[in-house]
């Protein structure tokens, strides 16, 4: 009976025992029930931030290549304006070589007009001189003559 008394404590210790820990598993388990519902969360929300970050990584690297391609456009225009700018500068240095040489050409004949006018006016000042010389020495021949004819008759 003692034994049996023994046991039974025993078994009663044992059954208190096996309570608490019973009771300590119930509350580990719902610890840990708490704990994989705060880790799901987390990986809920870990996996919400990585997909946040996958599209604001996309949206990053759109912007990107949309900057590369207005800096690209931008080049490209300002090429061309300097390109067009140049053959403009150089369409411009020709028309104003064209002009100078034009304008020498102009100068050139202007001159050779004005040469060929004060030799063309010398010739005639020269003519009208010898002209008025021919006309003084026959007024001077006609008056010989009326002086001499008055002379005879």
């Amino acid at each position: 009976q003692e034994e049996n008394k023994q046991l039974t404590l025993k078994v009663e210790e044992l059954e208190r025992k096996l309570q608490t820990t019973s009771a300590q598993n119930i509350e580990f388990l719902q610890v840990i029930a708490k704990r994989e519902e705060s880790i799901h969360q987390c990986q809920l929300r870990l996996e919400e931030k990585t997909r946040e970050c996958s599209s604001l990584a996309r949206q990053l690297e759109m912007a990107i290549e949309d900057a590369k391609r207005q800096v690209e456009q931008t080049r490209e225009r300002a090429a061309a304006r300097e390109k067009a700018a140049q053959s403009k500068m150089l369409d411009l240095e020709t028309q104003l070589s064209r002009t100078k040489t034009e304008l020498n050409q102009l100068r050139r004949s202007k001159d050779d007009a004005e040469r060929r006018y004060e030799s063309r006016l010398q010739d005639l000042k020269d003519r009208l001189e010898q002209s008025e010389s021919t006309n003084r020495s026959m007024q001077n021949y006609v008056q010989f003559l009326k002086s001499s004819y008055a002379n005879v008759f």
